[in-house]
């Protein structure tokens, strides 16, 4: 059924032929003065041609090109993000931890600070590590105090006093000895290993002991045991004297007198296992003292190279001035 105006074919068609001839006369008046292309009703514009598609080619050398370019637009990972994905990677690549942000913030005062603060901290938990070694002794201290009888509570249960005591004091000279006082920054496994080190050095010891008391009983020559603990690496001195370091302090020996004697005297009435143990403490003692002092020189270096950099740059603040003056 055809339309009164025509069937659309006929209207596609004319289109087609000459759109400008179906304008309404006043319209095609308006484009021929606003319009700065004329249109020419005789010859038409060309349709454009489709072009032919070209096929990519599979050679190498196109290919590394685009392997590189999507190696390239993948976003890397930090190191510190939660989702090993991608996801948020804009965000994560310039996260920092709390701890760090907070340490550009301090001064020189509070850095050093947090260094002896650290070995404070250290010290109290060797206490702590100690009584966790000792639990059973601790144990048997208690219940000896609750239900022992006449004879115990009479000597203020003497023998598991004595027991508990070495026990602890012990412990506490093992985890010296195996570098718990150490500032370093480590993870807590390195911490429960040196834990369990001590306990398994401190029954070891209890063992060769008694094996030497049962000699003695049965009449025959103690047995000798490997130490309990390695000796530790000697630092190579300079004999040359041409160094402007100071000397590095890693024996007894090396110390002054009036912190030698005080030292000496530790080690007085001790033989054995119980002396090498306390030399060891000792040692390690001296050591973390060095690493100390070692660190505060650093960041006293590394603070008045600071302060000469912002002199130079024309920041000087008046904390610098007040330093310089008490150099």
């Amino acid at each position: 059924m055809g339309w009164f105006w025509g069937s659309s074919d006929d209207k596609n068609a004319s289109t087609k032929k000459d759109a400008w001839g179906d304008l309404d006369p006043t319209l095609r008046d308006f484009l021929a003065k606003e319009s700065p292309v004329k249109y020419d009703s005789s010859n038409p514009p060309a349709e454009p041609q489709p072009q032919p598609q070209v096929a990519p080619k599979t050679g190498s050398r196109s290919s590394a090109p685009r392997a590189s370019t999507n190696q390239d637009s993948v976003p890397k990972i930090p190191e510190k993000t939660l989702y090993k994905d991608g996801r948020y990677a804009d965000l994560w690549k310039t996260y920092k931890p709390l701890a760090e942000i907070e340490a550009e913030g301090k001064s020189d005062q509070e850095r050093m600070m947090d260094v002896i603060e650290g070995y404070k901290y250290r010290r109290e938990e060797i206490g702590r590590i100690a009584l966790e070694n000792c639990a059973l002794e601790q144990i048997a201290l208690s219940d000896c105090f609750k239900a022992g009888g006449w004879k115990a509570r009479a000597t203020m249960c003497r023998d598991d006093n004595r027991k508990f005591d070495r026990c602890y004091n012990m412990q506490a000279k093992f985890l010296k000895a195996l570098g718990y006082l150490d500032t370093f920054n480590r993870p807590p496994e390195v911490d429960e290993q040196i834990q369990m080190q001590a306990d398994t050095l401190y029954h070891r010891m209890l063992e060769q002991e008694e094996a030497i008391e049962q000699a003695k009983k049965d009449g025959l020559p103690p047995p000798a045991f490997p130490p309990l603990l390695a000796p530790r690496p000697k630092v190579a001195k300079d004999t040359s004297g041409n160094s402007d370091e100071p000397k590095k302090i890693s024996e007894i020996s090396d110390l002054r007198d009036k912190f030698k004697k005080p030292l000496e005297k530790r080690l007085e009435g001790l033989s054995g296992p119980e002396r090498d143990v306390e030399e060891q403490n000792i040692k390690a003692e001296i050591a973390v003292g060095t690493q100390i002092a070692d660190q505060m020189k650093a960041m006293e270096k590394k603070a008045v190279e600071e302060r000469r950099i912002r002199k130079e740059q024309g920041r000087e603040t008046l904390a610098d001035k007040v330093a310089s003056i008490f150099r």
